[in-house]
């Protein structure tokens, strides 16, 4: 019996629309866990509020004029998370390990951002030729934070450190300490300001982001729904104000979407702290990464 018989369980379904697990392209799979949040909590609710929300707006998107309908996607439920977070990330890697196995896309949805931790974990040996592009207002790459070096805040510095990914870039920076500048630029990790992105412009900055990921084979997408100013997603654990915008984050991510996408996350939706907005905003994001992937994905197949 594998992980994914013992260590995940449904709750309700993403979209609606589910295939059965062999005919799946993308696995869907929640982790509520939120046990490291060192402000708000709440995370560990929005599995469920995102899939409540997937359920209640319309699935088709005009980006890649395709349905989310038509997206082989199955949704094998939630992780049974522990509140320890290494035996979290631990049992996570084994479900994403069994996914990829299987030759499917893992879709992760959160709970904090530590769990992206666990994804690429699972991914193996495979991690050292992925590029990760993470969307978020944190680096998140403190070396420890409250006298912890394991969270939330400190996960991508373990990534870097322990996993060794081919790269890492992150976009939509805005919160950040020294300590993290310095790591970075020691580390030769990229990041772009929300700031440096009002400055110029979208479209700019999808010509550099594309530059950037030309080399990799496989990329991973991460986004952490603090990325977006509070005003667009108020119910997330730690949201800083001067964000992104709605628009801007989905024009992004599905410019880079493509067929080298192994897997995605979006997480730190916390949604009692608002009346559905934030959820509703991460659905709609998975539905356009999903379509997205999967029209290159196709467009490839009939290429070749």
């Amino acid at each position: 019996m594998s992980s994914l018989d013992l260590l995940v369980s449904h709750t309700d379904v993403f979209s609606g629309f589910t295939k059965p697990l062999e005919k799946a392209e993308y696995v869907v799979f929640g982790v509520p866990f939120d046990i490291t949040s060192t402000y708000r909590t709440g995370a560990r609710f929005g599995p469920n509020a995102v899939r409540q929300a997937s359920l209640n707006i319309e699935t088709y998107s005009f980006r890649s004029e395709m349905d989310v309908e038509g997206v082989p996607v199955t949704d094998i439920g939630d992780l049974h998370v522990s509140a320890d977070a290494h035996e979290t990330v631990s049992a996570l890697a084994s479900v994403v390990r069994d996914i990829i196995t299987l030759k499917k896309r893992p879709v992760a949805i959160g709970g904090e951002h530590t769990l992206t931790y666990g994804v690429i974990k699972g991914f193996d040996a495979a991690v050292r030729e992925t590029a990760i592009l993470s969307f978020d207002a944190h680096l998140d790459l403190r070396q420890e934070f409250m006298g912890v070096n394991f969270s939330h805040t400190t996960f991508m510095r373990r990534v870097a450190e322990e996993l060794k990914p081919a790269r890492i870039i992150e976009v939509g920076t805005r919160a950040v300490c020294r300590e993290e500048l310095e790591y970075a630029e020691k580390e030769g990790i990229d990041f772009y300001t929300a700031l440096q992105l009002r400055k110029i412009g979208t479209e700019s900055l999808v010509h550099k982001l594309k530059r950037e990921l030309a080399p990799f084979s496989r990329v991973y997408l991460s986004v952490d729904l603090d990325v977006l100013d509070p005003a667009y997603a108020p119910a997330v654990q730690n949201p800083e104000p001067d964000g992104i915008d709605t628009t801007t984050l989905i024009d992004l991510v599905t410019a880079v979407a493509d067929e080298r996408t192994t897997g995605f996350d979006v997480l730190e939706c916390a949604p009692n702290y608002d009346q559905g907005t934030t959820a509703v905003t991460a659905a709609r994001v998975i539905f356009e990464v999903l379509c997205k992937i999967e029209k290159a994905r196709k467009t490839l197949g009939h290429k070749q």
